[in-house]
């Protein structure tokens, strides 16, 4: 496969994946009833999801394949941003927000496995409304740990209906 298909079949596999991240996020469920969700909010939910799947693959998928997709992924956030009406400037530091934010998700679960549900629901509560119940969120993030580790990450750019 030469060159330019490769990259083609690749940014398909990453739109379906992105795609996918984003359904799972969309989740009514994962989301306090009693407010309204944020656009961050939704960040948040899908920094959880990227994060895990970017952990989960890391030593199955390829470093440049998962490099490729977390900079697909920035990029696909970035537009969201200008969608918002945001200008230049503010996006920058928006950018540079959620990009640490995102970092900093991915730190807190590097160890997953190891941690207490006590330090599990902490971490939750520390990106998420504290009224909500984050026993919700480790129950969703388990099952979706599981279901990331039954699929290959080529496989994760099919439809997925639900978890």
């Amino acid at each position: 496969m030469n060159n330019n298909i490769q990259k083609y079949f690749m940014n398909d596999i990453y739109l379906g994946i992105y795609n996918n991240l984003i359904k799972l996020t969309r989740n009514k469920n994962l989301y306090n009833l009693n407010k309204q969700d944020t656009f961050y909010d939704r960040m948040i939910i899908l920094f959880f999801h990227l994060g895990f799947l970017l952990k989960i693959h890391k030593n199955i998928e390829t470093k440049d394949n998962l490099q490729k997709f977390f900079d697909y992924c920035v990029r696909q956030i970035e537009l969201s941003i200008r969608e918002i009406g945001y200008g230049d400037q503010t996006i920058n530091k928006k950018m540079k927000e959620y990009v640490n934010l995102l970092f900093s998700v991915i730190d807190n679960i590097n160890t997953w496995e190891l941690k207490s549900n006590d330090e599990k629901k902490q971490i939750f509560a520390n990106y998420v409304n504290s009224s909500t119940n984050v026993v919700i969120y480790i129950d969703y993030f388990e099952k979706y740990r599981n279901f990331l580790t039954k699929n290959s990450f080529k496989n994760l750019s099919k439809d997925i209906i639900t978890l």
